[in-house]
């Protein structure tokens, strides 16, 4: 693993720690990944706890957030995060996780000291998990943000909050949830204890993807009414703050998933190495070595965007053309690498013996979360025509 990844301008402390979290999710983590306290939904909160608990004993609960407080570079968590990759139940276990890591970085960024201590370190602490209720259904806030239909009214000192929330990760069974809704300033953003009785799960959807506890829900949101202390900010300030969380959260979802197909690599290397047919093991047939040699131009490729788009989040930029990428070069590579781990593996890659064809599920829903392939190449399109009229001007 080490000699794939890069480990340059990354600080010996950072190194270490993300050699300790390797080692962790190799030798304790990826036993359970035929543990049968997992379904269709993502792992048990029972799973979730068992795991939890040991990576405290290890002393490696949220390990991009040393101390509970100071944050790693971008660059320095990446290394972190990708080895957290490893096993499907790698974030899970170690609270390097979507939804809850880019809910973390959001607050520790802009919540006041209270919400922080309400909020914020029950998350880190790893005794809590958060949802971010933001997408809609159709006609609703999705991949445009503007179309947000759910509604804030002010009512004292409280507001009142109103609408239908759907693909909500986590939400069943989080404690924390981050609402956005549009008021007459425009869009808000409200902290929220969970579960509220307010807040109502319609369902849970039966997607291509498991990993995630509490799986991906339907919401119905009913009169909520929230402390004006509960917002983040300002009225209006809705908008600039999901900015905040976006490129970051993007990124280490290419960070994770990284480190994913780094080990169905490996699996399909040695099945390709072992497995022999026509007289000689696969791996010496073309139409194979090929698809291996081919996926490991494509991880560090993946790997170096990641660490490039690391380094501008690092410089104190937003990042948002970068990270939109880096979002597609990696969710792309990745695809190809899931893809032809299965093939490479045949019959045996797609079932459940092996972990492959599970990331193949992940990263095919990977190339849709935080954005669409498409929806990022249209967002670019717009900036190069921009830059170009500002060129000419």
């Amino acid at each position: 693993m080490s000699a794939l990844l890069e480990r340059r301008g990354i600080s010996d402390r950072a190194l270490e720690l993300a050699d300790k979290v390797e080692a962790f999710v190799r030798n304790v983590v990826a036993p359970f990944e035929q543990d049968p306290r997992q379904g269709a939904h993502g792992p048990s909160e029972a799973l979730v706890a068992d795991l939890r608990a040991r990576a405290r004993d290890a002393g490696l609960m949220t390990p991009h957030i040393p101390g509970g407080t100071g944050h790693l570079t971008q660059r320095e968590t990446a290394a972190v995060l990708i080895r957290s990759g490893l096993s499907p139940l790698g974030p899970v276990a170690l609270n390097t996780a979507a939804p809850d890591e880019g809910n973390m970085f959001l607050l520790g960024k802009v919540a006041s000291d209270a919400l922080k201590d309400r909020f914020l370190k029950p998350l880190v602490a790893g005794d809590a998990r958060s949802a971010f209720f933001m997408t809609e259904p159709d006609g609703g806030a999705g991949s445009d943000p503007s179309m947000m239909q759910t509604t804030c009214t002010p009512d004292g000192n409280h507001w009142i909050i109103s609408g239908r929330k759907t693909y909500i990760t986590g939400a069943e069974g989080a404690k924390v949830g981050i609402v956005m809704a549009k008021s007459d300033d425009g869009a808000c953003m409200f902290l929220v204890d969970l579960p509220h009785p307010a807040i109502k799960t319609v369902r849970i959807l039966d997607t291509i993807d498991d990993s995630m506890p509490g799986g991906h829900a339907e919401i119905e949101i009913d009169n909520l009414r929230l402390p004006a202390d509960q917002m983040l900010g300002d009225p209006g300030e809705g908008f600039r703050y999901a900015q905040v969380r976006l490129a970051p959260a993007r990124l280490s979802h290419c960070m994770r998933w990284l480190g994913a197909c780094v080990r169905a690599q490996e699996i399909a290397t040695d099945y390709a190495n072992r497995r022999h047919a026509f007289g000689k093991p696969l791996i010496e047939h073309e139409g194979v070595g090929f698809m291996l040699a081919q996926n490991r131009i494509d991880l560090k490729q993946a790997e170096l965007m990641t660490l490039w788009c690391a380094d501008v989040l690092d410089s104190g930029a937003y990042g948002t053309t970068e990270s939109s990428m880096t979002k597609v070069a990696v969710s792309e590579a990745l695809m190809r690498v899931a893809d032809n781990c299965v093939q490479v593996m045949g019959g045996q890659g797609v079932t459940a013996d092996t972990i492959v064809e599970k990331v193949f599920r992940e990263i095919r829903a990977f190339r849709i979360y935080d954005g669409p392939t498409e929806v990022h190449k249209w967002s670019l399109a717009g900036k190069i025509a921009r830059d170009w009229k500002k060129a000419q001007g």
